[in-house]
């Protein structure tokens, strides 16, 4: 499971760039004290995918932990990269793609390729 975790993660990064949501300067240390769910007080969901979630899989992986069996991230990518197009939709099928992995589920609304 480990490589398909590492694939999609490596996927999720390569959808941001494409889209041009990849950004090349980290928030600031304050957003990442965030204690709401995908920092979304304090950032949008590309630089939450980008700085937070992206890197602590990574880390999970590579320190051999345990990955979480709860994750739910794409109801959330739905709704903030509305209006989904298919440039959009590449991005929210792999973020699927990971909570079904993870968790099991798969909790999409919009279409899948």
């Amino acid at each position: 499971m480990n490589s398909q975790v590492i694939l999609l993660l490596d996927q999720i990064e390569a959808e941001l760039k494409a889209l041009q949501l990849w950004s090349p300067n980290p928030p600031d240390a304050a957003a990442l004290q965030s204690t709401l769910p995908f920092c979304y007080d304090t950032m949008p969901l590309q630089q939450w995918l980008q700085y937070v979630l992206l890197p602590r899989m990574r880390a999970l992986v590579e320190g051999g932990l345990p990955l979480p069996g709860q994750i739910s991230i794409c109801p959330i990518a739905e709704e903030a990269f509305k209006p989904v197009d298919s440039a959009k939709l590449a991005l929210i099928n792999r973020i699927g793609d990971l909570d079904e992995l993870l968790s099991g589920q798969r909790q999409q609304q919009s279409r899948r390729d």
